[in-house]
């Protein structure tokens, strides 16, 4: 098989495929829940503690700025996004979890038959 060949059988698995369809849906993801913090969370948050703006929040070195009410928010939207994973993670767990089937009887034999029956007449008397 050539070099191209093996290119495609690679590249045409379904977990290839499922990977990218995920990675697409994923940033797509990110970017619902980047608005939600923006645009929701962080001012409500911000108008819990004081009206803070927390992209607003950051520490002067000399001509640096250290943003770290950026990186605040960052940590909110990751927590957002990880709990959200959970839960459809959580979710399809759920619905693929499959039924285990009962335990079958063991086959006994005649020897196992006879003592089980000496042993419930001598429990009888």
């Amino acid at each position: 098989m050539s070099f191209f060949g093996e290119f495609k059988a690679f590249a045409m698995k379904g977990n290839v495929i499922d990977l990218a369809v995920g990675i697409v849906i994923g940033a797509a993801f990110g970017k619902i829940v980047n608005s939600l913090v923006e645009a929701i969370i962080m001012p409500i948050v911000g108008i819990l503690i004081g009206k803070v703006d927390f992209k607003g929040l950051m520490i002067k070195v000399g001509d640096a700025e250290i943003k770290y009410g950026m990186f605040i928010q960052s940590i909110v939207e990751f927590v957002i996004i990880a709990f959200a994973i959970f839960l459809v993670v959580k979710a399809i767990n759920r619905m693929n979890k499959k039924e285990e089937p009962a335990p079958a009887e063991p086959v006994l034999s005649t020897q196992e038959k006879l003592l089980i029956e000496i042993r419930d007449e001598l429990k009888k008397k």
